[in-house]
């Protein structure tokens, strides 16, 4: 990327012949024109990456006034805006052909806000009120919020923690912008186009996205999660003061994210703020409440692109549960173990292994850590195969057991080291049965293709078992017929529970085959 700066080792000529202290291609509004211009012609990912080598190279620049570095590295925001919108929005939607593409996207992308972020943290040192003034203290501040939090969704995206000191650099903004009268001054934070906000208003939103607990979220409903939250964050509260429906609190100060506010604080300091949903939480609701009933997404609701309702909904549901005012509880005990276990993923692979009672090719080594009534947790340090994402199914055998349990992935989350993953498990059966069913008008003849399903007999409504079956399956008009234990079945269909691209999970009504 240097070698875009046009020969660094002439930067000193440069700076004396304009008569600037600055030795950056940059300090010269002429050459920044000059770059924007080139950027603005660029395909998005070439756009970004040249914009992400000027970030690099301004990491080390001197001379640069505070305010003048401001306003550089906000051109530089604003240029890459729409290249990062288009490159965001091929990502969630899986739009790169290669995992090694997707890979060297997010890498792209997540470089320029880590880059971005460090940037505006030069331009905010203690005496920014002085040097800025509280116009630009209160943009400085709210464009460093915004790129944290841009940072947290894209590590989210891997279902990664929070980066080392991004909570204390957000934090410590959010700071400087109060003691500068400028915490909730209104500003434009893009450009001419861009909507208006605050820093507060961008530390609010931070903290509602650590607060929804998204690892169980696929990354298009993160992106969802995201842009519902900006659009009813105006609702919520960030306070000095605890009140009776504050669900979290941050210390400003402190490099811990958000924690839910189980019980106040151990002691009270000047920097703790309280986090509420507040009236948001009533417009979501209404939001999922509509959407579930088949209803449109409403026009006043912009995402900033089209999604499938179903995706909506689900980010909707979440939100709605997640910022509660009692937000959801742990409804069974842990028990601490440290037990291995084999684990087989994918429809196809579980299949196999239910019915032959034999792990099928790929099987993954895993180390369970915590078990409850309701599911496990389990340690992965080896690197995990591409199929883990949430909702995905699994087939696993504790290391000695006899036979295997189904679940789904609930959640996961890539620790900070180079392959260990956290993952939380929901069980669905310790029971499958393996069955293949056929359409009841085909069930008597031999040649009819058969279904490979798994049967769960166990935790349904009364009268009624569940199915999981390939995707794309399920026919609400298409009873199907089985057998089971030298016993022939009809399964009337119900509903379908859940879907994935993988499988389908679906309610029928038991009875026997006449």
């Amino acid at each position: 990327m240097l070698g875009k700066l046009r020969g660094l080792g002439g930067l000193a000529s440069l700076g004396a012949m304009i008569g600037r202290r600055i030795e950056h291609p940059l300090g010269d509004p002429k050459e920044l024109r000059r770059v924007l211009d080139g950027i603005a012609q660029e395909k998005p990912f070439k756009a970004v990456d040249d914009v992400l080598g000027w970030l690099e190279s301004l990491q080390g620049a001197e001379g640069f006034p505070e305010a003048q570095l401001l306003d550089v590295l906000s051109k530089l925001d604003d240029a890459a805006r729409i290249p990062l919108r288009r490159l965001t929005a091929d990502y969630v939607e899986h739009a790169h052909p290669t995992r090694q593409e997707a890979k060297r996207q997010w890498t792209l992308v997540h470089d320029f806000w880590t880059h971005l972020l460090a940037g505006y943290a030069k331009c905010l040192p203690d005496d920014a009120a002085r040097l800025l003034g509280a116009d630009g203290v209160a943009s400085g501040s709210a464009r460093l919020i915004a790129a944290a939090a841009a940072v947290r969704k894209w590590e989210q995206f891997h279902y990664r923690a929070a980066a080392v000191k991004l909570w204390a650099v957000a934090g410590r903004a959010l700071r400087i912008a109060g003691e500068a009268g400028a915490a909730t001054r209104s500003i434009r934070l893009h450009d001419h186009r861009g909507s208006m906000s605050s820093p507060q208003l961008e530390f609010i939103k931070l903290v509602a996205f650590q607060a929804a607990s998204l690892d169980s979220l696929s990354t298009q409903e993160i992106e969802v999660v995201e842009r519902l939250i900006a659009h009813f964050a105006s609702g919520m509260v960030l306070a000095a003061e605890a009140e009776p429906d504050s669900v979290y609190w941050v210390d400003l100060a402190d490099d811990r994210p958000p924690t839910r506010l189980a019980a106040m604080p151990p002691c009270a300091v000047p920097t703790q703020r309280f986090f509420k949903p507040g009236v948001a939480y009533t417009g979501l609701a209404a939001l999922a409440d509509e959407l579930a009933m088949g209803r449109e997404l409403p026009p006043n609701v912009n995402l900033g692109a089209a999604y499938p309702v179903g995706v909506v909904l689900n980010a909707a549901r979440h939100l709605t549960a997640y910022l509660a005012p009692i937000p959801p509880q742990r409804r069974h005990d842990r028990h601490p173990v440290q037990q291995p276990a084999s684990v087989v993923a994918g429809f196809a692979n579980v299949y196999q292994t239910v019915a032959t009672s034999m792990p099928a090719d790929g099987t993954e080594h895993w180390v369970v850590e915590n078990v409850s009534r309701g599911g496990f947790g389990a340690w992965i340090e080896s690197r995990p195969g591409d199929w883990l994402k949430a909702r995905a199914l699994v087939a696993m055998q504790p290391e000695g057991g006899g036979s295997w349990l189904l679940a789904v992935v609930r959640r996961h989350r890539r620790l900070m080291t180079p392959n260990g993953v956290q993952v939380g498990l929901e069980t669905l059966t310790v029971r499958p049965r393996a069955v293949t069913l056929k359409p009841r008008a085909s069930a008597g003849y031999g040649a009819a293709p058969g279904i490979a399903a798994l049967l769960i007999q166990e935790g349904n409504s009364p009268g009624e078992v569940r199915v999981i079956m390939p995707f794309a399956t399920f026919d609400l008009r298409t009873p199907l017929a089985g057998e089971l234990d030298g016993h022939r079945f009809l399964l009337t269909p119900v509903a379908v529970a859940d879907r994935t691209p993988d499988y389908e999970l679906a309610r029928f009504r038991m009875g026997e085959f006449v």
